[in-house]
């Protein structure tokens, strides 16, 4: 089966008009919400991953940026890796309850799910 290519302008065929310019459709990016609106869900998983452990963060809503040094803290204070994409924070190991107290400091609303 061939590999479809995705169109960059979509609806718009060919256009005869001398001053026609497309639109592109913007990707407008979430302002990133206070730490108390936050609604972050922690737990552990382990699909898909060989059976290791990894602390998974969810629920957070803003900017990638923001994400991703929210991450940079986490693992910082659990001294491991991880990565921040898609809205996700993966940390490696098992350190479901140090995060979530950190969180709370932070005042961050932190619900716990999973093994």
């Amino acid at each position: 089966m061939a590999k479809q290519k995705k169109q960059r302008y979509e609806g718009v065929v060919y256009s005869t008009a001398d001053d026609f310019e497309y639109q592109e459709d913007e990707t407008h990016q979430a302002e990133t919400l206070p730490n108390s609106e936050q609604k972050l869900k922690v737990g552990l998983d382990k699909k898909a991953r060989k059976g290791k452990i990894v602390t998974l963060v969810t629920g957070f809503i803003g900017t990638d940026e923001d994400l991703a040094s929210l991450a940079k803290e986490l693992k910082q204070r659990c001294g491991v890796g991880g990565s921040a994409k898609n809205g996700e924070i993966l940390i490696q190991g098992d350190f479901k309850q140090k995060i979530v107290a950190y969180l709370e400091t932070e005042n961050y609303r932190v619900k716990t799910f999973g093994g």
